[in-house]
């Protein structure tokens, strides 16, 4: 299984991989993530690789090998598509961050980017994840609601994934992200 977790700087990209990747070794499959953290510090887009399988030799997803696409903003949705393989599935945060050219005039950001991605014949699943977090107690959750989300398309066992959620995230903030992932995970059935 090929996962790219797509988003921009502060999104949660790597606390996902990170629980993707505990998920995956605690249900018995060999691992491999990889990080491209670009100018994560700046907003800029963030790209984190989570591959397993019976036995996994590289960390790195190349164009048209991911079989699940996390994105945490929605332009990072669109970028990325080219990745995705034929009869994947883009799982999506509504969640729009203004990239420069935007903030500066030179550009505008693009209307109906779930509409075109759904006309490919693309399985595309949004949702207002923020939203989700936030009614639950602290929009910095929204990266677990949307994991929540993708339950059902990532391969894993529920209790596994959520177990991971428990084990990965840092305990002051374990509540508010249980409920954050629940809330996602019921959006999903």
């Amino acid at each position: 299984m090929n996962i790219m977790i797509v988003g921009v700087g502060g999104q949660g990209s790597l606390l996902a991989s990170k629980i993707l990747g505990k998920a995956a070794m605690d249900s018995g499959c060999d691992v491999k993530v990889s990080e491209v953290h670009g100018m994560s510090q700046r907003g800029g887009s963030v790209v984190t690789y989570v591959r397993f399988g019976e036995e996994v030799y590289s960390p790195v997803i190349g164009k048209g090998d991911a079989d699940v696409i996390l994105s945490f903003e929605l332009l990072e949705a669109a970028r990325w598509l080219p990745n995705l393989k034929n009869g994947g599935t883009i799982v999506t945060s509504t969640q729009q961050i203004n990239p420069m050219p935007v903030i500066t005039g030179a550009a505008e950001y693009p209307d109906e980017i779930v509409e075109d991605i759904k006309a490919l014949g693309v399985d595309i699943r949004a949702v207002d994840a923020p939203a989700i977090a936030r009614e639950v107690g602290n929009e910095r959750a929204s990266n677990v609601a949307l994991i929540g989300l993708a339950a059902n398309v990532l391969g894993f066992d529920h209790e596994v994934l959520r177990n991971a959620v428990a084990a990965c995230v840092p305990a002051k903030a374990l509540e508010i992200n249980m409920a954050a992932f629940d809330k996602g995970y019921e959006l999903s059935k």
